[in-house]
């Protein structure tokens, strides 16, 4: 979807059409970060996870509009209904994006690009807002075509034309690819997938572990990975930018108790207890750190992620320290573990 949560308020409210506005974050104080800018904002340079105080000096006029999950999750659901009518092989990435194979085609339309066409201007008749697709041979570049025509865009991506597209492609485009990898790149001299190609699977995995070898395999265009309708939920938390840093202890065991009981309600409605839970700090400086504690069999009781939300905060220096950030979640899902390892201990703390 193109600016999802910005469209869907453009969308409802008449005030915010053709206007700059992101969705999070505050004018006042500091303000937390950006969730979505609308295409308007964009023009000035605003982003998306951009602290709200940056956000607002490019754009003095921006609109700050307060989010409404439970409004972007029913979109959500009208669009995979559209979804459903192509194929059931759906792969939810998020509220606004999926992967999905058209292999089998429910209509009998027999093209991927007239199914891409279909489904986009359903979007845009049904729910009054636009998508940009990306259709080729796996989901790799399915996933970087997709952004490459935005807004309402598609993309396609022939076989014939998959190795000569990865060649000429910035690694900074590489889905998955982050800042800091695009910058060892950089220092390697490999600006593009036809630089990366030069390099054996040894040398690739030699600097970058276990991934090396996925981008040896995706620089050629293979990606064997198939769209997982039912993906196993690896994790569930909730974290929280706060308006102003919290600077005492009270603060920060209050914020972890109400971030707690998201977590709670959401372990509830999926029905899931986890073995892992990891407490996540952002300090004012954007410095982060992360604690973990882990138990021999599942939780997923309110007193018990609270209580160990609170003893891993204090095993971290919390003395004039200013928090941005606070999050919590659940991991290591299933039951109890099969054998603890010798000299195991399940109320052990796992830090780092």
């Amino acid at each position: 979807m193109d600016a999802f949560y910005a469209s869907v308020e453009q969308r409802d409210n008449p005030d915010y059409r053709g206007k700059p506005i992101v969705v999070g974050g505050s004018p006042e104080g500091r303000g937390g970060v950006v969730a979505t800018a609308s295409y308007e904002a964009r023009k000035f340079g605003v982003r998306s996870a951009m602290p709200s105080k940056t956000a607002l000096q490019l754009c003095p006029e921006l609109i700050f509009v307060y989010p409404r999950f439970a409004a972007y999750k029913e979109v959500s659901k009208g669009i995979r209904e559209i979804f459903r009518r192509h194929t059931d092989l759906i792969e939810p990435l998020s509220l606004d994006e999926a992967y999905l194979d058209v292999t089998t085609d429910k209509l009998g339309i027999g093209s991927a690009i007239a199914i891409a066409r279909q489904i986009k201007q359903a979007i845009k008749d049904e729910l009054n807002l636009t998508a940009s697709a990306g259709v080729s041979v796996n989901k790799f570049i399915a996933k970087i075509a997709s952004g490459m025509q935005k807004p309402d865009g598609l993309t396609f991506i022939a076989p014939t034309q998959v190795e000569a597209f990865m060649e000429q492609l910035p690694v900074d485009d590489f889905f998955g690819v982050g800042k800091v990898t695009a910058i060892k790149m950089h220092k390697m001299g490999l600006h593009t997938g036809a630089h990366l190609k030069q390099l054996a699977e040894e040398e690739l995995t030699r600097h970058f572990g276990k991934v090396g070898r996925f981008y040896y395999s995706v620089v050629r265009g293979i990606d064997n990975r198939k769209v997982e309708p039912y993906r196993e939920t690896k994790s569930l938390g909730a974290e929280d930018t706060f308006a102003h840093d919290l600077t005492t202890i009270e603060e920060m065991n209050a914020a972890l108790a109400k971030i707690a009981q998201v977590v709670y309600d959401r372990l509830q409605k999926s029905q899931l207890k986890g073995r892992t839970l990891t407490l996540k700090i952002k300090y004012h400086d954007f410095k982060q750190i992360t604690r973990n504690k882990s138990w021999l069999c599942p939780i997923n009781d309110l007193p018990t992620i609270i209580a160990a939300s609170l003893q891993l905060l204090a095993t971290t220096d919390t003395t004039n320290k200013k928090i941005r950030l606070l999050g919590i979640t659940l991991s290591n899902f299933g039951e109890a573990a099969p054998k603890a390892r010798k000299g195991y201990n399940p109320e052990q703390l796992e830090l780092w």
